[in-house]
């Protein structure tokens, strides 16, 4: 099997896969990265959501030889992003326990990832901006969602 070399969370990491294995299996289970979550595996439900290259992507439908030479950040690699302190959590993760987001947690770091995603293309977003994000919440605490990821806004 090939090697791919990416970016992970800061570090770099090199992992012997198939070239079509999903980038989440590469994570979860070559890795040990499990705040990508499983839900659909096809690009539906979004609790995978990370960042590639700073971008919304999902690790359930990505290839892992699309990420060789890049940069992946999943929940885990979120902290520290936003300042020179490494455990200093993300205005949207300070947020989404201000606003006590989570019910079940499951696709809480999706959600999240999505939110940072957002807030980067857009730092003032409308309901409809907020509205837009795909990501599933069987627990249904959209609103709460709303809140926090506006919160966030403000605070960045």
């Amino acid at each position: 099997m090939p090697n791919y070399t990416f970016q992970l969370n800061g570090e770099t990491v090199t992992v012997d896969a198939p070239a079509d294995l999903p980038l989440l299996w590469a994570l979860r289970d070559k890795l040990g990265v499990t705040g990508p979550k499983y839900g659909c595996g096809i690009d539906v439900c979004k609790a995978c959501t990370s960042h590639l290259d700073g971008e919304a992507i999902n690790p359930c439908v990505t290839p892992t030889a699309d990420v060789a030479g890049r940069e992946v950040t999943t929940i885990e690699g979120l902290a520290g992003t936003w300042s020179d302190d490494p455990d200093e959590l993300h205005p949207v993760q300070e947020a989404w326990l201000e606003r006590d987001v989570a019910q079940c947690g499951y696709c809480q770091p999706g959600q999240i990832m999505a939110a940072v995603a957002l807030l980067r293309r857009t730092p003032n977003p409308t309901d409809a901006d907020i509205d837009a994000i795909e990501n599933v919440c069987r627990c249904g605490s959209y609103s709460r969602i709303r809140e926090a990821i506006k919160a966030a806004a403000a605070a960045m």
